[in-house]
């Protein structure tokens, strides 16, 4: 799969730099199966530059059984791709963009192991914040299949991190989120949204790699999962998400 899997990656690497959709990849290659995807995501992973982290997709159960899989899929997050808070989105750099609220952890230590648990991950964390994640299918009109969008790096485009709080004492499971577009509440949800609890998708999140021999290394920051479904963004819309004890940022769109 090397050779497919260069030309794969240089096809979606192209998609991005030009801003012009293609069509699923499934559609067209035989036996194109997780495996091969996450090859594909490694290479574009060689050329993202420094990392700042990781992110999780697919967290819920429900969309889970919706589309087929019984585990949440994950990516990773170009240091570059951070956007500083009050730092506008703009909209014409991307070919579909999306937002969605997170709950995002802050790791305290490193963190590996093919059985680590919920508890070793919220010992590691040194803080969590509420976040937004701004994603952008290469694919067109979001079509794709999960092979399709593990290549595409699970759909990654931006993020932005609000102000970190002390994750000791707080219940992720039960903070309340809401997602605001334009003044008005579109979503809300529980954190349990993420598999349960975020904390359990950080915690999978941590396995997966572990079959890589990879993991989490102090520093890194980790989106947990959408909570609520994305809303598409336009130039002069504004995205407000709030969490209980985490607080609120605010995304302006340009």
């Amino acid at each position: 799969m090397s050779a497919d899997a260069a030309e794969i990656a240089a096809r979606l690497g192209k998609a991005r730099a030009d801003r012009t959709p293609i069509s699923s990849l499934s559609a067209e290659l035989t036996g194109f199966d997780l495996g091969a995807a996450y090859e594909v995501q490694r290479l574009l992973r060689r050329e993202a530059g420094p990392l700042a982290g990781w992110k999780l997709g697919v967290t819920s159960r429900a969309k889970q059984a919706q589309v087929g899989v019984h585990e949440p899929v994950r990516g990773h997050l170009a240091a570059e791709d951070g956007l500083d808070l009050g730092e506008p989105l703009v909209v014409g750099r991307h070919i579909q963009p999306r937002a969605e609220p997170e709950i995002v952890f802050i790791m305290g230590a490193d963190l590996a192991g093919p059985a680590v648990t919920s508890s070793a991950v919220l010992a590691a964390t040194a803080s969590v914040a509420v976040g937004l994640e701004i994603l952008d299918s290469r694919y067109t009109d979001y079509k794709f299949t999960m092979p399709d969008v593990v290549a595409d790096n699970t759909s990654a485009a931006r993020y932005l991190v609000g102000a970190a709080v002390p994750a000791a004492g707080l219940d992720l499971r039960l903070l309340g989120v809401v997602l605001e577009h334009n003044g008005e509440v579109v979503a809300t949800a529980a954190g349990a949204a993420a598999l349960g609890h975020p904390a359990a998708a950080v915690a999978w999140l941590v396995r997966s790699l572990a079959a890589e021999n990879e993991g989490l290394r102090a520093g890194d920051i980790v989106l947990s999962g959408g909570l609520t479904e994305a809303v598409p963004v336009r130039a002069g819309d504004v995205v407000v998400a709030t969490a209980d004890r985490l607080g609120s940022i605010e995304l302006g769109c340009v």
